[in-house]
């Protein structure tokens, strides 16, 4: 019993931040046995390769909210990078400012993102094409376009500032190592997806569309456009990790975000989201975020094989899957 009359329930708190208190353990385990682990370098290198594939889970976590899912996010994400790359290249060649020329890469980069976006979701809203075959028919489509406009080799980028977005440092000093550009883009995106999921009518209008789809059609909401506008934010972010990518190695390759939605849609189902739809957190899918960034960097510092970690991967998705069934049948039930 609490100060103020009520009864803790160790167990129901237990299972409501049960990512967290593994993700804790956890820390706790590769800080003894992972030498290196805790340094500053280390955790900064946590944080910066989170940015990448967290930037895009968020987008992906109003996808899955809202009933769908995309599956074409990791081509978007190297069609980006060559887009802004190739852009970059051929505006430069015809005598444009290198550092102007990419900034018109990426801007053309954001609008085939929210084209690409704004198709899926025309398909799946118009035609009633499930968003899986879509965008899984799309992840083919992107990759093959990135691959034919680089030729399958990777294009340079020329630019003297580009390579802060990705591979810069904020507030660096003497003796402070500065906060990597990229762990800022992920905490805005973070904010202000939490913002519109929490705060603002849209957010709750995707819950409702992922919980009821006919329901919610039925009390007025337009399903059509929020099914359309969270394809189209997702993508958005796909093309701008991938900008973050190129700008990391000054270079756009067909080869980069490949097999990324996977640690993607893996961050949302940790998370505590529900591929049902309706069900999920954006606080859920930082976690997830944290929870694949520690225990890679972690078996790398251990020296685990690659495979093993397709393995370790795996399982823990089909884990949280099963966690979060059992959490829903038991809510159910009560």
């Amino acid at each position: 019993m609490g100060a103020n009359g009520k009864t803790f329930n160790v167990k129901k708190i237990f299972r409501e931040y049960m990512m967290e208190f593994i993700l804790i353990v956890m820390v706790i385990i590769l800080s003894l046995f992972a030498h290196g682990f805790l340094t500053a370098n280390n955790l900064l290198s946590i944080f910066r390769s989170m940015a990448i594939t967290g930037v895009v889970a968020f987008g992906m976590t109003m996808v899955i909210i809202g009933g769908e899912i995309d599956l074409s996010v990791g081509s978007t994400i190297a069609l980006s990078a060559v887009l802004t790359a190739y852009i970059s290249v051929k505006l430069t060649e015809l005598g444009l400012n290198p550092d102007i020329a990419v900034i018109a890469g990426m801007i053309a980069s954001l609008l085939v993102g929210a084209l690409i976006g704004l198709f899926n979701g025309f398909i799946r809203t118009r035609y009633n094409i499930p968003s899986f075959i879509t965008t899984l028919a799309m992840l083919n489509v992107l990759y093959g376009i990135a691959a034919v406009l680089s030729k399958g080799f990777p294009i340079t980028i020329s630019s003297s500032w580009y390579s802060f977005i990705g591979a810069g440092q904020i507030f660096r000093g003497e003796n402070f190592l500065g906060i990597p550009a990229p762990g800022i883009w992920l905490i805005l995106v973070f904010i202000g997806v939490a913002i519109v999921m929490n705060r603002m009518r849209f957010g709750r209008e995707v819950y409702a569309v992922g919980g009821n789809q006919e329901s919610s059609r039925l009390s007025g909401i337009n399903v059509k456009k929020v099914k359309i506008v969270i394809m189209m934010v997702v993508q958005i972010l796909a093309a701008f990790a991938g900008i973050i990518l190129s700008s990391q190695v000054m270079a756009g390759s067909p080869q980069f975000g490949r097999g990324y939605e996977m640690d993607i849609i893996s961050a949302v189902i940790i998370g505590g989201a529900s591929l049902n739809g309706g069900i999920g957190k954006t606080w859920g899918t930082f976690i997830g975020i944290i929870f694949l960034g520690v225990i890679l960097n972690g078996m790398t510092l251990l020296g685990v094989d690659d495979y093993v970690k397709y393995i370790v991967r795996g399982s823990i998705i089909l884990i949280a899957v099963l966690i979060n069934t059992i959490q829903l049948q038991r809510r159910d039930d009560n």
